[in-house]
């Protein structure tokens, strides 16, 4: 049984964890009482998940103690050293911890477990490297996730992801190319490309090798438009601050390319997104959105937008509404700040109160 927390990323390593423990011989069971294998895959983006696992875990304890069952424990959550250590002291009975960087490994150290019984914590906190060709139980048999890139370099003030997915690193547009080709061979007729920022695919690669064909995500747009039996192709998610022009000419020339553009804001007012190390202001975010509003035919928005980061007053929320009502977004993915330990928001004085934060989210 594997429980997922958190975001597509974490949805597509799940269907990685499946395909691995699959070709081990397991298959996956509905009812957690009968498991014999049971991996929670982690989110740290928010406390209520972090809160989710300790309570899941509480379950589970009983479930061992009938069966033997193993208990794994992986995903973002694993990269941080605090709750690893609440998880030694107050839940002691996991057998593996792995990290979001040693995912690949799983079968060897399940494989251990069942061997020596000793238990197993494989995390490390360098980059890990791109394992290609891990086999994967997707579970859905239409649409289909792509990740494109792993980590994150953009280190917003609130967010604990580049500490626990490390620096951006690109996979080869060869592989994504193979692996989209396999699915449209499949009968997948939708895919969605995932990455922490999918407009800098490739920065950081172009600088250190000059023999990649596609060194941008344009470029790798039309060759997956390119693909017969692919008839739409969404992307999540991508920064403002990176949506270069050719990007909006990509989107508007591939036909395949969904124009419902997921384009995160998180606030819209200049001196909270200052203080959310986001680099770009109001303005530069409406322009953005009217730009491609007339690049773009038809074209429309969904984002996210966190109310009640530190030192925010009503008149600077008043900013995030005044862009909810000038963008009409299609659709918005609300969150309330939660303080997460080793990112510069939680260290910020004037964190507003709960209700506050509330009364802002309802409105």
């Amino acid at each position: 049984s594997i429980l997922t927390m958190g975001c597509q990323l974490n949805e597509n390593d799940s269907e990685k964890l499946s395909g691995m423990i699959e070709e081990m011989g397991y298959t996956r069971t509905e009812n957690i009482e009968e498991a014999d294998l049971i991996v929670f895959n982690t989110c740290c983006v928010r406390e209520n998940a972090e809160d989710k696992l300790f309570g899941k875990l509480g379950e589970v304890k009983k479930i061992k103690e009938k069966r033997g069952t193993i208990i794994a424990i992986g995903g973002c959550m694993m990269q941080e050293e605090h709750i690893v250590e609440k998880l030694q002291k107050s839940y002691p009975f996991f057998d593996i911890v792995f990290g979001t960087h040693t995912l690949h490994k799983f079968p060897q150290d399940l494989y251990n477990i069942i061997l020596n019984k000793k238990r197993i914590e494989d995390i490390i906190n360098i980059d890990g490297e791109i394992v290609e060709g891990l086999p994967i139980k997707r579970d859905d048999k239409i649409k289909a996730s792509v990740t494109i890139m792993y980590g994150c370099n953009n280190f917003c003030s609130y967010c604990i992801v580049p500490y626990v997915r490390g620096r951006e690193r690109s996979r080869k547009a060869e592989d994504i190319l193979k692996e989209v080709q396999e699915l449209a061979d499949k009968g997948y007729k939708e895919i969605t490309l995932l990455g922490q920022n999918v407009n800098s695919y490739m920065r950081m690669e172009k600088a250190e090798n000059k023999n990649e064909k596609i060194t941008s995500f344009a470029e790798l747009l039309y060759e997956v438009n390119k693909i017969e039996g692919i008839e739409r192709i969404r992307f999540v998610s991508p920064h403002p601050k990176d949506f270069t022009d050719d990007v909006i000419e990509a989107i508007k020339k591939c036909d395949k390319v969904c124009k419902l553009i997921h384009l995160p804001l998180q606030s819209g007012n200049t001196k909270v997104l200052k203080e959310m190390n986001r680099k770009y202001t109001k303005e530069q975010y409406l322009n953005l959105v009217e730009k491609m509003k007339k690049k773009i035919p038809n074209v429309t928005f969904s984002t996210d937008i966190i109310v009640g980061f530190p030192g925010e007053t009503d008149e600077e929320f008043e900013d995030t509404l005044d862009v909810v009502e000038k963008v009409n977004f299609e659709q918005v993915y609300m969150f309330i700040y939660s303080r997460r330990v080793g990112t510069p928001g939680d260290k910020m004085p004037n964190q507003v109160p709960e209700e506050i934060k509330h009364k802002r989210f309802d409105r």
